[in-house]
This record gives structure tokens, sequence and C-alpha cells, in this order.
């Protein structure tokens, strides 16, 4: 089962875990917080039922309300050990560059709103201990029902999860405006970004769940991986 409890600007979806809980992919921007509880109450679901927080990367879309939802459950955050620092810095770095003059565009315009410096509430001190990164014995003990797969390129510290046949990506790819075909509109590194496709496209996943709009076929990646070729990175400084 799965329920998004994001908006039309992100997805959090939220995903069954056999019986055991469920595992929240990412959290959305920190003013989000109070729709996300909203429509977490209308699933019937207890926030103690939520065993895990996926954060796919320290980008202040996907962490913004992370410290809230880490005081309503008890919940883990699986993580890649480079986002750490992030989290407890509060803010996307500015490496890389818009993978589109469109991107680019987009992105003044999310200045305008006040979104500039891509700042989000750092973590609290209280849940350092919460945090497992994936390169740990702590993380392996788990034995998880999903693979974690390593996808950076949009960020060094970027992961999926594999369930089944869908691999929730993140920001590895992206359904929705600006974003032309299938490609995610800021890229930190694009040798690292196209090499996280060829992992993508190797799977056995039948659909992808980016956290930017609707669910895609898998081979879309394959259809549109050739034009990775033609992207021309755009920095904001």
């Amino acid at each position: 089962m799965i329920y998004n409890l994001g908006n039309r600007v992100v997805n959090n979806d939220l995903v069954s875990l056999d019986n055991s809980g469920y595992v929240l992919i990412d959290t959305g921007y920190a003013e989000g917080f109070g729709a996300f509880r909203k429509r977490l109450q209308k699933t019937g679901i207890p926030p103690e039922e939520i065993k895990y927080v996926f954060l796919t990367h320290a980008h202040d879309d996907h962490a913004g309300f992370l410290n809230e939802v880490l005081s309503m459950t008890n919940a883990k955050v699986i993580l890649h050990p480079k986002a750490i620092d992030g989290l407890l810095k509060g803010q996307n770095s500015f490496e890389g560059g818009c993978s589109s003059r469109l991107a680019w565009l987009f992105c003044q315009i999310l200045a305008l709103f006040g979104k500039g410096g891509h700042y989000f509430p750092a973590l609290d001190a209280s849940y350092r201990d919460r945090l497992v990164a994936i390169d740990t014995d702590e993380f392996r003990a788990l034995a998880l029902p999903f693979e974690v797969v390593e996808t950076p390129g949009h960020t060094a510290d970027h992961i999926s999860l594999l369930k089944d046949d869908i691999l929730f990506c993140g920001d590895a790819a992206m359904n929705d405006f600006p974003s032309l075909r299938r490609t995610i509109i800021w890229i930190e590194n694009l040798a690292q970004y196209k090499r996280s496709w060829e992992k993508m496209m190797a799977l056995n996943a039948t659909w992808i769940y980016p956290s930017h709009g609707r669910p895609f076929p898998a081979k879309d990646l394959k259809k549109f991986y050739p034009s990775l070729d033609k992207i021309r990175l755009y920095p904001l400084k």
C-alpha cells in the first residue's frame, strides 16, 4: 500500500513494510507539516506506525519538517552518511547548476518567493542518535524489506528505495514542470547523474515514483537517456 501525503509541489510517499509498519519517503518544505499531518490522520494510520523515514537527500523540500515527524514518531532516519552534514547545517549545497535554461528561470522565480537561500530547519541535536547511515552495521542489522540504491548526481548524498518492482527515486528523476524528459532541474555532478540513470535502468523496476510529479514507467529512463548528453548546467552563483 502506498499513500501520497505530499502536495502539488513534492510527494511524500508512505509505503507499507509488509505488516511491520511504514516507511515515509522524505518530508516536504517546513511549512507543509500541518497539511501532512492532516493527510496522515485521514489515512487512519497512527503516527507510531511510521517506523522509518527514508531521506533521499538533505534538501529543503525533502527534510523541511523532519524534526516534526521525529517528534510525533519513534522513527529512525535512513540516509546516506554524506547527508548528515547537510541536515546539521540546514541549507542546500549550491554546487552544480540548473539542467536547462527553463530550470534556471524557474529557480529565479523560487528566489522571488523567498526560496533562493534554500534554508531549512537544521536537525535538532536530540534526534542525532535516530540517524542510521547506510554504511553502518546498525543499518545492516535492520535487514529492511527493501533495497537501498545509491543514486548520486543530483546531490552527492542521494539514495533511492527499491520495493518490489517500484523505485522511489527521489530527485534522481522528475515528472513535472519545469522538468524536461524526466530530468531533474538541479544537478551537482552530471557524470554521476548519468551513471545513476544507468544503474536505475539496470534494476528490475517497472515503475518509477519521483519526488516531483506523477509515477512513470521505468522504460522512460531508457527512452530519454540519450538526452542527458545534451545537458548543459547553468549555475546560480
